[in-house]
């Protein structure tokens, strides 16, 4: 089952009825996290950067009543932002951190860069949101730093690989201070919910638990591949051998 599949699967699960999701980084509509809530007929709020993306999701969406459409990136300012074109993986230029640059070795000098339009989530968000899904490669704290909802269901991407969310820290404490706990992690988000809205059971928990070992030892197994690549490389470099 796909991931998308998976979080409406578990979403939907719980009894709750959602009347209004969003989606922060849709990428390709097929690929969304709120893909069958939107199907459902449930009021969805869509926000891409990417041109290419956007065009895709406005023709794939076409005549959906539901779907309302947000050509521009989240950030901690209003105005105008650069991005690294990087498929699925495209980020802020400005990052120290992304999946991109921490997995792939992405090289910051040959990605493509684009300007897109930015502005901070409390002016998109009417604060009826209830389920939230926010995968934007790095700059996930920046959209709940100025998020007005809260939503019943959250989804972050936090990990994937050797790396780590830049803004992990500030994300807990967030989730923390507004009566969030983790329900659920797949291989590279992590999934919390309202307390006393969607219960959590010893076996979810024990389940995070087991994720976090397996999480810890993928990330150690990258870190090691990585390296034995790079000494590889500097092994097989020019020069060595003449003398």
């Amino acid at each position: 089952m796909a991931l998308n599949q998976t979080f409406y699967a578990r979403a939907t699960a719980t009894g709750h009825r959602f009347g209004h999701v969003a989606e922060v980084g849709v990428y390709h509509p097929e690929t969304s996290n709120v893909h069958d809530f939107i199907l459902d007929g449930v009021r969805a709020t869509l926000v891409e950067p990417e041109p290419a993306s956007v065009e895709l999701i406005r023709a794939y969406f076409q005549g959906r009543p539901n779907v309302e459409l947000h050509a521009c990136a989240l950030c901690d300012f209003d105005g105008e932002v650069k991005l690294l074109y990087r498929g699925s993986s495209t980020h802020v230029a400005t990052l120290d951190s992304s999946p991109a640059l921490v997995n792939d070795g992405a090289n910051r000098d040959e990605a493509r860069a684009f300007t897109a339009p930015c502005t901070r989530f409390s002016t998109i968000d009417d604060g009826s949101i209830d389920l939230l899904s926010v995968d934007t490669e790095g700059s996930e704290w920046f959209v709940l730093k100025h998020m007005t909802s809260r939503p019943t269901m959250i989804s972050v991407e936090t990990h994937g690989g050797a790396y780590t969310n830049p803004y992990l820290r500030e994300i807990r404490h967030w989730m923390e201070r507004n009566g969030y706990t983790i329900w659920y992690k797949d291989r590279s988000d992590s999934v919390y919910v309202r307390r006393g809205e969607i219960a959590v059971t010893p076996l979810d928990r024990l389940r995070v638990w087991g994720m976090d070992a397996r999480i810890r030892a993928g990330a150690l197994a990258k870190r090691l591949k990585q390296w034995f690549r790079a000494w590889a490389g500097a092994r097989s470099g020019p020069g060595r051998g003449t003398g």
